[in-house]
């Protein structure tokens, strides 16, 4: 048991309010609300889009949040409590504390200094960063900055299994302590926020570091395409995605053309759509860390992986990316629960707040993945305000279990909930 008195939520709010005496505000807002309105600001419209929409008529968002909602907490007093311990143990780790930061794709929407800046401040703060496909920066270069401090990768199936098996053993060398596959994103959903505004980051060669830094997908360049070629720049709108893609080339010392055939390379070879539940044995061939499948939702699917052997399961709707009027992620959790036996069960989804991570665990599930908040923090102030939003929801955290009576996160149950 932590024996500081204190606590990290008091710590926390003591610390602002005292910066407060001084004038001195917090470097991103407070409230969830405030805060994405705060990055909004920030951000150009597309950029926002990409980072803040979900599928179709965003329902699927909005049931992420409105099940929180619904779930109510009911504390108990006079118990003694006077310390919390935050810790868990978890696919035979043990971590500071139930949160993992998401893996999010083309964090350089969000900032220039992208996966780089999220992964100082997840280090900084003693949270597992998961690293994503779809990055801004390659995970050597996250590595490398995060020093001994935990991570995992998420992986997208490509078309193409020697580049599968590639990324696999870059993140083996980088240290991560789990494979994260995601089912959900085979196709991307249907966005109206983004086809308004006719943008797709990875048209310009957004978010490819992992596959631009990667040996098996540039030795690929000089072969035709195995999908449509980018168009060639002609009008004012494509030259500058063509000046975009030259600039992207030099980073990474790529032609222009070579840049282009990147782009059309990874849009034909993106996911593969035929994955089934046997290509698992062929994954777990292919790496010894652990396997967490991200995306789960229905019961069956639950019981099947836990027949197949995968370590661990994350439910998640993708934030309500896909598709649009899918359940609630959190109202999803109780059947995959009971369908995983002991299996060890996360929560992807509609985390906006410490109250929110605590009726996830009580629930169930065993640690929760935060998403869209840190990239609105990022948005706002870069790495301080990555570190500002884990600070934030870890001391909501904390307090909140203090002020439940609640001394260990392990402990969470659904005594604490008024079903």
């Amino acid at each position: 048991m932590n024996s500081d008195p204190v606590g990290r939520g008091r710590a926390r709010q003591t610390q602002v309010y005292v910066r407060g005496l001084g004038g001195e505000k917090p470097a991103v807002p407070v409230a969830p609300e405030r805060l994405q309105e705060a990055a909004r600001i920030h951000l150009k419209a597309p950029d926002f889009a990409y980072l803040a929409g979900g599928a179709g008529a965003e329902r699927t968002l909005r049931a992420n949040l409105a099940a929180f909602e619904r779930i109510q907490l009911l504390p108990r007093h006079l118990r003694g409590q006077t310390s919390r311990e935050l810790s868990i143990r978890l696919l035979g780790q043990t971590y500071a504390t139930p949160l993992l930061l998401a893996p999010l794709g083309v964090l350089e929407c969000a900032h220039p200094e992208a996966d780089l800046a999220v992964a100082r401040a997840a280090a900084a703060e003693g949270i597992p960063f998961i690293y994503s496909s779809q990055a801004s920066v390659p995970m050597e270069d996250c590595a490398a900055a995060m020093g001994e401090s935990p991570r995992w990768f998420q992986l997208y199936w490509s078309r193409d299994d020697d580049l599968t098996r590639s990324l696999l053993r870059r993140a083996e060398t980088c240290g991560a302590q789990a494979i994260v596959l995601t089912l959900d994103t085979t196709m991307l959903g249907w966005r109206p926020r983004d086809l308004d505004l006719g943008s797709l980051p990875f048209m310009r060669g957004r978010g490819l570091a992992q596959y631009l830094s990667d040996p098996v997908f540039r030795a690929h360049l000089s072969e035709p395409a195995l999908g449509p070629d980018v168009t060639p720049p002609r009008t004012p709108a494509l030259l500058r995605v063509g000046a975009e893609l030259a600039a992207k080339g030099r980073t990474y010392h790529l032609s222009l053309e070579q840049m282009r055939a990147a782009v059309a390379r990874f849009t034909a070879t993106y996911t593969r759509l035929d994955l089934t539940w046997d290509d698992l044995s062929r994954l777990r061939s292919w790496t010894t860390l652990p396997i967490v499948l991200k995306g789960i939702l229905h019961p069956d699917d639950a019981r099947e992986a836990a027949g197949r052997g995968v370590d661990a399961l994350i439910v998640s709707n993708h934030g309500g990316r896909q598709i649009d009027g899918a359940i609630g992620a959190l109202d999803a959790l109780p059947g995959v629960l009971r369908a995983a036996g002991d299996l060890p069960v996360l929560f992807d989804s509609g985390v906006r707040t410490g109250a929110d991570i605590v009726k996830a665990l009580a629930l169930g599930a065993r640690a929760v993945l935060l998403g869209r908040p840190y990239a609105y923090g990022l948005a706002i102030a870069g790495e301080d305000g990555v570190r500002e939003v884990i600070q934030n929801i870890i001391a909501d955290f904390d307090l909140t279990l203090g002020l439940l009576g609640v001394g260990r996160a392990c402990d969470l149950d659904r005594s604490v909930l008024a079903l």
